[in-house]
């Protein structure tokens, strides 16, 4: 897993780099022009790549980064030139699809929470509890996967709610920051004819811009 991203105007030329969630307990380490992040088990979680631009073209860069593995190679050189060992691997696969409610089952813990398996690209069914009061089978949804990271700047990691394990989540069009989103919690549940099942869903696009028009 690869997140990156980069906001020149909050942190300066620096591509930040998740490879793991941050823990409580985050350390780091710096040689030349390069931090690297650790866990308290002192395992890499990821590495802030300090004068990014010197390295990469930086200036259509502003919040997540979609490295390709050209970028990702030119990085793993940055690494090694730096002392550190060139560890990162390309992800290039989607991150927000659309995905399909097979199920819908009642927490066993919560009055308010859902179980659903949840249909997304490649035939993969995923466990995702979902608090959208909207939430039923049968319904066409968006998935944020195990890796995407929220227009919020939230970043998407496998977890567990009220000890049920949950692998992504099911978005709503004010989480996407759809025009005209309903405020209100409600998970985006999409016509059945918007896409199919697995199709890559880019919050940008004409119709996702339309959806709420």
């Amino acid at each position: 897993m690869l997140i990156a991203s980069y906001n020149a105007a909050g942190m300066g030329d620096v591509l930040v780099l998740l490879t793991a969630p941050k823990s409580e307990k985050t350390t780091s380490e710096q040689k030349g022009h390069v931090v690297r992040l650790l866990n308290e088990k002192q395992e890499t979680i990821g590495f802030n790549i300090l004068n990014a631009s010197d390295h990469l073209a930086t200036a259509e860069m502003d919040g997540q980064v979609h490295l390709d593995e050209a970028q990702v190679a030119t990085l793993n050189a940055v690494l090694k030139q730096n002392g550190f060992e060139p560890e990162l691997v390309a992800d290039v696969a989607p991150k927000f699809v659309v995905g399909y409610v097979e199920s819908a089952e009642p927490h066993p813990d919560s009055d308010h929470l859902q179980v659903t398996t949840t249909q997304i690209d490649g035939g993969e069914t995923l466990q995702i509890v979902s608090g959208s009061p909207n939430m039923q089978a049968g319904i066409k949804v968006v998935v944020a996967k195990v890796g995407a990271m929220m227009p919020s700047g939230l970043i998407i990691w496998p977890g567990a709610l009220r000890g049920v394990a949950s692998n992504g989540m099911i978005v709503s069009g004010r989480e996407l920051g759809l025009p005209n989103a309903p405020q209100q919690p409600g998970a985006l549940i999409l016509p059945d004819d918007y896409a199919e099942v697995g199709t890559p869903f880019d919050a940008k696009s004409p119709e996702a811009q339309a959806l709420f028009q």
